[in-house]
């Protein structure tokens, strides 16, 4: 593989906001699916994650194909539900965006754990981003499926190994983290600013 798992991530977070800094819908998703892969090498422990994701990709694909000039701009979706009240809706595309973005930011800290602490066992780092992003959305079901899932964690010398490919895998992770963080930053203030950033699972 030509440089790491992350190379395709951080070439798609060049083309994610217009030249007027909006987020802009279909290159947003397009590098939400490059991280899938990366998803991939954790095997069994992701599974949910991934799921999830792929879910809520689809989602906000599938509604933005239905109109691709009309839901240029990632934050149209939130905007039509908001006024046909339909935002809160468990299978909405806001629901979704803001589920997308906080599986986003447990999988950034989580990275970043593994660059910060490289003495770190893989479900310990798994553990920290879990509590810091995710666990407060949680119902106990969730939680406590999510935490069965991350006690199959991968071996972390094994994990790096594979997704290293000819890149610098930790400067790889470092940049993709510092780059992708702001981006969800900003979804989180957009979602915040339309009192949408508070929902909750079961």
């Amino acid at each position: 593989m030509e440089g790491s798992v992350f190379t395709p991530c951080l070439e798609g977070m060049k083309h994610v906001k217009s030249e007027h800094g909006e987020m802009l819908s279909k290159p947003f998703l397009d590098l939400c699916k490059t991280i899938l892969p990366v998803l991939d090498k954790f095997g069994p422990a992701m599974t949910l994650v991934k799921s999830d994701i792929g879910g809520n990709i689809s989602r906000l694909e599938k509604n933005y194909l239905s109109d691709p000039d009309k839901y240029k701009y990632l934050y149209t979706f939130v905007q039509g539900e908001i006024e046909s009240k339909t935002a809160k809706g468990s299978s909405s595309c806001t629901n979704g965006l803001l589920w997308l973005t906080r599986a986003m930011d447990f999988l950034v800290e989580l990275f970043r754990n593994l660059v910060a602490h490289q003495d770190w066992s893989m479900s310990q780092a798994c553990g920290d981003s879990y509590q810091k992003t995710l666990k407060k959305w949680h119902g106990w079901l969730a939680s406590s499926s999510f935490s069965m899932a991350l006690k199959l964690s991968p071996d972390r010398k094994k994990f790096i190994d594979v997704i290293s490919g000819t890149g610098d895998i930790y400067t790889d992770m470092a940049r993709f983290c510092s780059e992708f963080g702001p981006l969800l930053q900003y979804n989180h203030k957009f979602l915040a600013s339309v009192r949408m950033d508070d929902m909750k699972a079961s």
